[in-house]
Protein backbone atom coordinates (compact mmCIF):
# COMPACT_ATOMS: atom_id res chain seq x y z
CA UNK A 1 0.00 0.00 0.00
CA UNK A 2 2.73 2.55 0.62
CA UNK A 3 6.21 2.37 -0.65
CA UNK A 4 8.77 4.58 0.94
CA UNK A 5 12.51 5.23 -1.20
CA UNK A 6 15.48 6.07 0.02
CA UNK A 7 14.20 8.84 1.28
CA UNK A 8 16.62 11.78 3.54
CA UNK A 9 15.77 14.70 5.74
CA UNK A 10 18.89 17.10 7.18
CA UNK A 11 18.14 19.65 9.09
CA UNK A 12 21.08 22.05 8.82
CA UNK A 13 23.71 19.15 10.27
CA UNK A 14 21.50 17.28 12.08
CA UNK A 15 20.78 14.27 9.89
CA UNK A 16 17.16 12.70 10.52
CA UNK A 17 16.67 10.57 8.31
CA UNK A 18 18.80 8.22 6.32
CA UNK A 19 18.59 7.10 2.86
CA UNK A 20 15.28 4.71 4.55
CA UNK A 21 13.34 2.58 2.39
CA UNK A 22 10.15 1.05 3.58
CA UNK A 23 7.05 -1.05 1.95
CA UNK A 24 4.20 -1.31 4.14
CA UNK A 25 1.66 -3.96 3.52
CA UNK A 26 -1.87 -3.45 3.32
CA UNK A 27 -4.66 -4.18 5.79
CA UNK A 28 -1.18 -4.42 8.92
CA UNK A 29 -0.38 -3.00 11.79
CA UNK A 30 2.78 -1.85 10.59
CA UNK A 31 5.60 -0.56 14.16
CA UNK A 32 8.19 2.03 13.47
CA UNK A 33 10.06 1.91 16.38
CA UNK A 34 13.55 3.17 18.10
CA UNK A 35 14.22 5.69 20.95
CA UNK A 36 13.26 9.01 20.53
CA UNK A 37 15.18 11.32 18.40
CA UNK A 38 16.04 8.06 15.76
CA UNK A 39 13.55 10.05 12.95
CA UNK A 40 10.24 8.24 13.63
CA UNK A 41 7.99 11.84 13.42
CA UNK A 42 10.31 13.24 10.70
CA UNK A 43 9.80 9.59 8.74
CA UNK A 44 5.73 9.84 9.37
CA UNK A 45 5.76 13.75 8.77
CA UNK A 46 7.55 12.77 5.41
CA UNK A 47 4.76 10.27 4.93
CA UNK A 48 2.29 12.35 4.85
CA UNK A 49 3.78 15.57 2.84
CA UNK A 50 3.64 17.60 5.81
CA UNK A 51 7.73 18.30 5.02
CA UNK A 52 9.08 16.91 1.76
CA UNK A 53 12.35 14.94 2.15
CA UNK A 54 15.64 16.52 0.83
CA UNK A 55 15.65 13.43 -1.38
CA UNK A 56 13.44 10.28 -1.94
CA UNK A 57 9.60 9.87 -2.70
CA UNK A 58 6.58 7.97 -1.29
CA UNK A 59 3.88 5.97 -2.72
CA UNK A 60 0.48 5.25 -2.35
CA UNK A 61 -0.23 2.49 -4.34
CA UNK A 62 2.21 3.61 -6.53
CA UNK A 63 0.18 7.26 -6.40
CA UNK A 64 2.12 10.59 -5.28
CA UNK A 65 0.37 12.01 -2.25
CA UNK A 66 -1.90 14.72 -3.46
CA UNK A 67 -5.24 15.96 -1.49
CA UNK A 68 -7.11 12.62 -2.51
CA UNK A 69 -4.20 10.45 -0.86
CA UNK A 70 -4.36 12.28 2.00
CA UNK A 71 -8.29 12.19 2.75
CA UNK A 72 -7.97 8.36 3.32
CA UNK A 73 -5.69 9.07 6.06
CA UNK A 74 -6.49 9.49 9.50
CA UNK A 75 -3.10 11.32 11.57
CA UNK A 76 -2.79 11.36 15.06
CA UNK A 77 0.53 13.86 15.54
CA UNK A 78 2.58 13.39 18.66
CA UNK A 79 1.89 16.90 19.53
CA UNK A 80 -1.84 16.58 20.47
CA UNK A 81 -3.89 20.20 20.13
CA UNK A 82 -7.47 20.66 19.28
CA UNK A 83 -9.61 24.28 19.53
CA UNK A 84 -9.85 25.32 23.20
CA UNK A 85 -12.80 27.37 22.99
CA UNK A 86 -15.12 25.21 20.80
CA UNK A 87 -17.38 22.84 21.66
CA UNK A 88 -16.01 18.92 21.43
CA UNK A 89 -18.83 17.70 19.04
CA UNK A 90 -18.23 20.61 16.54
CA UNK A 91 -14.38 20.52 16.58
CA UNK A 92 -15.16 16.88 14.98
CA UNK A 93 -17.65 18.08 13.13
CA UNK A 94 -15.18 20.40 11.51
CA UNK A 95 -12.54 18.15 10.94
CA UNK A 96 -14.07 15.68 9.11
CA UNK A 97 -16.11 17.80 6.75
CA UNK A 98 -12.26 18.91 6.07
CA UNK A 99 -11.80 15.29 5.32
CA UNK A 100 -15.00 15.44 2.56
CA UNK A 101 -17.75 14.27 4.76
CA UNK A 102 -20.63 16.10 4.49
CA UNK A 103 -22.19 17.73 8.13
CA UNK A 104 -25.00 15.29 8.67
CA UNK A 105 -23.18 12.35 8.47
CA UNK A 106 -19.84 13.84 10.25
CA UNK A 107 -22.10 14.26 13.22
CA UNK A 108 -23.61 10.90 13.18
CA UNK A 109 -20.26 9.18 13.26
CA UNK A 110 -19.08 11.78 15.60
CA UNK A 111 -21.36 10.79 18.10
CA UNK A 112 -21.26 6.97 17.71
CA UNK A 113 -17.23 7.23 18.48
CA UNK A 114 -18.18 9.40 21.23
CA UNK A 115 -20.70 6.97 22.52
CA UNK A 116 -17.80 4.24 22.16
CA UNK A 117 -15.39 6.19 23.66
CA UNK A 118 -17.81 7.45 26.83
CA UNK A 119 -17.93 10.88 25.76
CA UNK A 120 -21.53 11.22 24.64
CA UNK A 121 -22.69 13.42 28.19
CA UNK A 122 -19.78 15.69 26.92
CA UNK A 123 -20.61 16.30 23.52
CA UNK A 124 -21.43 20.08 23.74
CA UNK A 125 -18.73 21.08 26.08
CA UNK A 126 -15.84 23.08 25.18
CA UNK A 127 -12.45 21.61 24.62
CA UNK A 128 -11.05 23.37 27.41
CA UNK A 129 -13.72 22.10 30.15
CA UNK A 130 -12.45 18.55 29.41
CA UNK A 131 -9.62 16.55 31.63
CA UNK A 132 -6.83 16.00 29.69
CA UNK A 133 -7.51 11.90 29.40
CA UNK A 134 -10.89 12.92 27.70
CA UNK A 135 -9.47 15.47 25.33
CA UNK A 136 -6.65 12.87 24.67
CA UNK A 137 -9.97 10.54 22.98
CA UNK A 138 -11.09 13.03 21.51
CA UNK A 139 -8.02 13.36 19.56
CA UNK A 140 -8.09 10.09 18.21
CA UNK A 141 -11.82 10.60 17.84
CA UNK A 142 -10.71 13.47 15.20
CA UNK A 143 -8.23 10.78 13.71
CA UNK A 144 -11.50 8.27 13.10
CA UNK A 145 -14.36 10.64 12.48
CA UNK A 146 -13.48 11.06 8.70
CA UNK A 147 -13.37 6.57 8.65
CA UNK A 148 -10.04 6.99 6.86
CA UNK A 149 -8.36 3.73 5.06
CA UNK A 150 -5.21 4.37 6.50
CA UNK A 151 -4.82 5.41 10.07
CA UNK A 152 -1.17 7.30 10.83
CA UNK A 153 -0.51 7.55 14.59
CA UNK A 154 2.60 9.33 16.06
CA UNK A 155 3.15 7.47 19.50
CA UNK A 156 -0.41 7.22 20.25
CA UNK A 157 0.13 6.00 23.87
CA UNK A 158 1.99 8.87 24.93
CA UNK A 159 0.78 10.47 28.34
CA UNK A 160 -2.24 7.74 28.41
CA UNK A 161 -2.79 5.31 31.86
CA UNK A 162 -3.52 1.98 31.48
CA UNK A 163 -7.17 2.31 31.18
CA UNK A 164 -7.20 4.26 27.88
CA UNK A 165 -4.19 2.44 26.26
CA UNK A 166 -5.76 -0.59 26.87
CA UNK A 167 -9.04 1.30 25.16
CA UNK A 168 -6.64 2.21 22.72
CA UNK A 169 -5.03 -0.76 21.81
CA UNK A 170 -8.03 -2.18 21.49
CA UNK A 171 -9.86 0.06 18.92
CA UNK A 172 -6.29 -0.22 16.83
CA UNK A 173 -6.79 -3.83 16.56
CA UNK A 174 -10.58 -3.64 15.72
CA UNK A 175 -9.43 -0.81 12.93
CA UNK A 176 -7.42 -3.77 11.48
CA UNK A 177 -9.76 -6.28 11.43
CA UNK A 178 -12.19 -3.69 9.55
CA UNK A 179 -9.25 -4.33 6.84
CA UNK A 180 -7.80 -0.93 7.52
CA UNK A 181 -3.89 0.10 7.68
CA UNK A 182 -2.43 0.68 10.56
CA UNK A 183 1.30 2.74 11.08
CA UNK A 184 2.44 3.56 14.55
CA UNK A 185 5.82 5.12 15.96
CA UNK A 186 6.51 4.39 19.26
CA UNK A 187 9.57 3.78 21.70
CA UNK A 188 7.55 1.75 23.59
CA UNK A 189 8.67 -1.74 22.16
CA UNK A 190 6.65 -3.83 24.59
CA UNK A 191 3.21 -2.23 23.48
CA UNK A 192 4.63 -2.82 19.93
CA UNK A 193 5.48 -5.95 19.84
CA UNK A 194 1.83 -7.09 21.31
CA UNK A 195 0.37 -5.57 18.00
CA UNK A 196 2.23 -5.14 15.07
CA UNK A 197 2.03 -7.41 12.22
CA UNK A 198 5.25 -6.06 10.11
CA UNK A 199 8.12 -3.37 12.04
CA UNK A 200 10.86 -1.20 11.72
CA UNK A 201 13.34 -0.66 13.78
CA UNK A 202 15.41 2.54 13.08
CA UNK A 203 18.47 3.90 14.86
CA UNK A 204 19.94 7.51 14.05
CA UNK A 205 17.79 8.09 11.04
CA UNK A 206 18.84 4.64 9.52
CA UNK A 207 17.01 1.21 8.96
CA UNK A 208 18.45 -0.86 11.62
CA UNK A 209 15.69 -4.05 10.34
CA UNK A 210 12.44 -4.23 9.20
CA UNK A 211 10.32 -6.92 7.84
CA UNK A 212 7.59 -9.32 9.50
CA UNK A 213 7.85 -9.59 13.27
CA UNK A 214 7.82 -13.29 13.35
CA UNK A 215 10.61 -13.52 10.62
CA UNK A 216 13.01 -10.42 13.06
CA UNK A 217 12.72 -12.74 16.02
CA UNK A 218 13.44 -16.10 14.33
CA UNK A 219 16.06 -14.15 12.21
CA UNK A 220 17.92 -12.03 15.21
CA UNK A 221 17.08 -13.13 18.39
CA UNK A 222 18.33 -15.39 20.92
CA UNK A 223 16.63 -17.70 22.43
CA UNK A 224 15.74 -17.13 26.14
CA UNK A 225 15.77 -20.42 28.48
CA UNK A 226 13.78 -19.23 31.75
CA UNK A 227 14.05 -21.52 34.64
CA UNK A 228 13.25 -21.82 38.21
CA UNK A 229 16.07 -23.87 40.70
CA UNK A 230 17.46 -24.76 43.31
CA UNK A 231 21.33 -24.79 44.59
CA UNK A 232 23.75 -22.40 44.12
CA UNK A 233 23.07 -19.92 41.31
CA UNK A 234 26.75 -19.40 40.70
CA UNK A 235 26.68 -23.19 39.07
CA UNK A 236 24.64 -21.83 36.37
CA UNK A 237 27.64 -19.98 35.13
CA UNK A 238 30.35 -20.67 32.40
CA UNK A 239 27.18 -22.08 29.76
CA UNK A 240 28.76 -22.44 26.78
CA UNK A 241 27.57 -19.98 23.95
CA UNK A 242 25.29 -18.18 26.39
CA UNK A 243 24.89 -15.31 29.00
CA UNK A 244 22.81 -15.10 32.60
CA UNK A 245 20.98 -12.94 34.61
CA UNK A 246 20.24 -14.50 38.03
CA UNK A 247 16.98 -13.44 40.02
CA UNK A 248 17.27 -15.51 43.29
CA UNK A 249 16.22 -18.58 42.23
CA UNK A 250 15.41 -18.12 38.58
CA UNK A 251 17.21 -17.55 35.90
CA UNK A 252 16.91 -16.28 32.49
CA UNK A 253 19.34 -17.48 29.69
CA UNK A 254 20.07 -15.95 26.50
CA UNK A 255 21.44 -18.71 24.23
CA UNK A 256 21.46 -20.71 21.06
CA UNK A 257 21.22 -23.88 22.17
CA UNK A 258 17.89 -26.14 22.26
CA UNK A 259 15.79 -26.18 25.53
CA UNK A 260 17.37 -29.87 25.85
CA UNK A 261 20.95 -29.26 25.44
CA UNK A 262 21.05 -26.60 28.24
CA UNK A 263 18.87 -29.05 30.76
CA UNK A 264 21.87 -31.24 30.05
CA UNK A 265 24.20 -29.03 30.99
CA UNK A 266 22.19 -28.10 34.07
CA UNK A 267 21.17 -31.36 35.15
CA UNK A 268 24.25 -32.45 37.29
CA UNK A 269 25.05 -28.47 38.69
CA UNK A 270 21.59 -27.90 40.57
CA UNK A 271 17.70 -29.26 41.23
CA UNK A 272 15.68 -28.22 37.90
CA UNK A 273 12.43 -27.44 39.35
CA UNK A 274 10.41 -25.89 35.83
CA UNK A 275 11.97 -24.41 32.89
CA UNK A 276 10.73 -23.09 29.31
CA UNK A 277 11.45 -21.27 26.58
CA UNK A 278 10.55 -17.63 25.38
CA UNK A 279 10.79 -15.68 22.26
CA UNK A 280 13.31 -12.85 22.45
CA UNK A 281 11.91 -9.53 22.58
CA UNK A 282 12.01 -6.78 20.40
CA UNK A 283 14.11 -4.45 23.13
CA UNK A 284 16.64 -7.64 23.23
CA UNK A 285 16.74 -7.42 19.54
CA UNK A 286 17.40 -4.04 19.51
CA UNK A 287 19.85 -4.40 21.86
CA UNK A 288 21.56 -7.17 20.26
CA UNK A 289 21.76 -5.36 16.87
CA UNK A 290 22.03 -1.34 18.17
CA UNK A 291 23.87 -1.50 21.24
CA UNK A 292 23.56 0.85 24.41
CA UNK A 293 20.90 3.33 22.47
CA UNK A 294 18.41 0.57 23.33
CA UNK A 295 18.70 1.61 26.79
CA UNK A 296 16.79 4.87 26.24
CA UNK A 297 13.83 2.60 24.66
CA UNK A 298 10.63 2.04 27.05
CA UNK A 299 11.37 4.97 28.91
CA UNK A 300 9.35 7.95 29.22
CA UNK A 301 11.60 10.50 27.73
CA UNK A 302 15.35 10.87 26.95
Amino acid sequence: MIEIRNISKNFDSIKAVDNLSLEIPPGVIYGILGPNGAGKTTTLRIILNIIEPDKGEVLFGNRKVDLGVLNRVGYLPEERGLYQKEKAIEVLIYLAQLKGLNKRKAKERALELMEKFDLADRAYSKIEELSKGMQQKLQFISTLVHDPEILILDEPFSGLDPINSELLRNLILEEKARGKTVIFSTHILEQAEKMCDFVALISKGKKVVDGKLSRIKADYGKRTIKIEFEGDGEELKNLPHSSLRLYGRFAEIETDMELNEVLKELVDRVKILRAERTEPTLSQIYFTLVGGESENLNNNRI
